[in-house]
């Protein structure tokens, strides 16, 4: 009983702790993001970060943009379905943000070469039904 009383408390004492630990800010600064990144330009920071402050001020299309009418919702679908299904792409280009409107696609997100940007771009212009193929790809430079 008393071990079983022990292990109660060290479990809620490190509960705590990570709790705590969490919710304490930083003392390392992280570098200031640079200037917004232009669509489909090349650029060392192309990670979702600074990418994603490009998104907040509207200007550009998200996610919450997808229209939820069935017809672009399979375009979607089909889209994703080829950009993951080819094995030599990599994770980055596998997760790129995809959104369709009206037939009309919109790629967005990193990728580590002008080759996968194009692949991509190939693919979704490949399944039908796609009217119009926005490629807002970022490439990630060294």
């Amino acid at each position: 009983m008393r071990t079983a009383a022990k292990l109660m408390t060290w479990t809620i004492a490190l509960g705590c702790a990570s709790v705590f630990a969490a919710d304490y800010p930083s003392t390392t600064k992280l570098p200031a993001s640079t200037a917004s990144v232009a669509k489909g330009q090349k650029s060392t920071n192309a990670d979702n970060t600074d990418i994603n402050e490009r998104d907040k001020g509207g200007a550009t299309k998200t996610p919450q943009d997808q229209t939820n009418q069935a017809p672009d919702r399979k375009l979607l679908a089909a889209i994703r379905r080829a950009v993951v299904g080819d094995k030599s792409l990599s994770t980055k280009a596998h997760n790129i943000k995809i959104m369709v409107q009206g037939g009309g696609v919109t790629m967005r997100g990193p990728v580590n070469s002008a080759d996968e940007k194009a692949k991509i771009e190939a693919l979704a212009k490949g399944v039908h039904g796609v009217t119009k193929v926005d490629n807002q790809l970022d490439i990630k430079t060294q």
